[in-house]
């Protein structure tokens, strides 16, 4: 079969990882019932883990990340998809163990493959991508555990990432008052804009703690960072309200207690996006498409091309990314 464009992640002689345009075959794509010709990618903190050899996201190298991908159906050997159809694939194992999004075609199983809703472009589907799904499932479980609209601030850690930044946009769409948190100040204007009222520094996140409980203040909280910070957001949430965790830029542990738990009776939710039902990534895509449809995605995304594609990795490994970053393929 043809050929096609595809940024390749490998080790160099001197034990360093690289990432460059390569040029691959699609008989070089792993087996599975669906190949697709992608349109859209975008640029998740996963992705540029596996281009720069994080061993814990991809064990295998040369190797393509990308764990989002949209476009159009080429071959399928199921009868659910046909050639022409618009599908979207997010998580599983694509762009991890399975050559990902970052490529301009993808042979994936049809188990992981959803057509695209109607209400949402390719383009669009690619500005929310994994990020985006992953916001919804946070506000989703939120909203199931009593959050509503007419209670105190909502807050969002590591506000201007992926996850974030949609949260943000998302909460704020449904009428939420939303406290954002961010560790780029300078970045006030662009929280502001997606409809934060108010921004406070990281450092404010960070004080206390050496201490089991603190004043209670939010109603209701996404956490994208882990570490210390969701402890403290555990203990500054108001009695009954509940914190979504679906992040670990700030570490995988933190010191705990049990006090905010028994005292106040609030809640710890933990957040997947990526093995989860496929039925339940397309209701989530569905509620993205139509009822959660968010009027700014254009100023969530900075369109890029495959080729500045490394840059951008580089750029998000040093913590200087703010919003999604959108990848054009074809």
């Amino acid at each position: 079969m043809g050929s096609f464009l595809a940024l390749q992640a490998r080790e160099n002689a001197s034990g360093r990882f690289e990432t460059q345009v390569v040029e691959r075959n699609i008989d070089e794509l792993p087996a599975g019932e669906v190949l697709i010709r992608v349109s859209y990618s975008s640029l998740n903190y996963k992705d540029a883990l596996s281009a720069s050899g994080n061993r814990g996201v991809t064990r295998n190298f040369p190797h393509t990340p990308g764990i989002d991908a949209a476009g159009v159906v080429t071959e399928s050997s199921v009868s659910e998809f046909c050639a022409g159809d618009e599908v979207i694939v997010t998580g599983y194992d694509l762009g991890m163990n399975t050559a990902g999004g970052f490529g301009q075609y993808i042979r994936v199983p049809a188990a992981w493959v959803i057509k695209r809703p109607a209400g949402l472009s390719l383009r669009e589907a690619m500005a929310l991508g994994t990020a985006g799904l992953t916001a919804a499932l946070c506000v989703d479980k939120l909203e199931q555990a009593g959050l509503e609209a007419t209670d105190a601030p909502v807050l969002v850690t590591g506000a201007t990432g992926g996850v974030g930044s949609i949260a943000v946009a998302l909460l704020a769409s449904l009428g939420y008052h939303v406290a954002a948190v961010t560790g780029k100040p300078d970045q006030a204007g662009f929280l502001t804009g997606l409809g934060a009222k108010q921004v406070l520094e990281r450092s404010a996140l960070q004080a206390g703690t050496d201490k089991p409980l603190l004043r209670e203040q939010w109603a209701g909280a996404v956490d994208t960072v882990g570490g210390d910070i969701l402890f403290n957001v555990v203990k500054s949430l108001q009695r009954g309200a509940s914190v979504a965790c679906c992040g670990l830029t700030a570490g995988t542990n933190f010191q705990a207690s049990v006090l905010p738990f028994i005292l106040r009776g609030v809640n710890l939710l933990g957040v997947d996006s990526v093995e989860i039902p496929l039925v339940v990534k397309a209701s989530m895509w569905d509620r993205l498409s139509v009822q959660w449809k968010l009027p700014n995605l254009d100023a969530l995304a900075k369109e890029i091309t495959l080729a500045e594609l490394p840059a951008a990795i580089a750029q998000m490994l040093n913590g200087q990314q703010a919003g999604r970053m959108l990848v054009r393929l074809d």
